[in-house]
């Protein structure tokens, strides 16, 4: 039997279920959730050359961290060291991903972008602009400082 006209499938239910809501600026809607997977459905959802750069964030980040925890808060992947709390997190805009540590200020050398709180600073990455060398060292030190604590 056919199904009635204008009335969605199950299949077109499903497809719908699994592609994420883009938010304000193209951000990924995903549900809170802890370990790789939502960060990759996170990362999987993010429009055309931003989701290349969050598999390459993603990388790096895993790749510089042995161990390194993963989850999905506010719509961004978080990713931090067990017992010793969250170092960073990135969200999607137009025209960039902005890649903020939360302890940015006692970085060397400090990233670029500030704001209210005295000590995250960020790093917006518009395309082809990521500086893969620099991203690890800050990476590398953001890990070895105390993070913070989402629970």
């Amino acid at each position: 039997m056919a199904d009635k006209p204008g009335k969605p499938t199950a299949a077109a239910g499903k497809d719908a279920a699994e592609k994420p809501r883009l938010l304000s600026g193209g951000n990924p809607q995903i549900p809170k959730g802890d370990g790789d997977a939502p960060v990759q459905a996170y990362i999987a959802a993010m429009p055309g050359w931003k989701s290349d750069l969050g598999r390459r964030l993603d990388d790096l980040i895993v790749g510089t961290v042995p161990g390194v925890r993963k989850a999905v808060r506010w719509n961004s992947p978080f990713y931090g060291v067990e017992d010793a709390g969250w170092f960073l997190s990135y969200h999607v805009f137009t025209r960039y991903v902005k890649v903020t540590f939360f302890q940015g200020a006692s970085l060397e050398p400090v990233p670029p972008g500030s704001g209210k709180d005295k000590d995250s600073r960020w790093v917006d990455i518009g395309e082809g602009e990521l500086d893969e060398s620099q991203m690890a060292e800050w990476v590398r030190q953001a890990a070895s400082l105390p993070g913070w604590d989402l629970t």
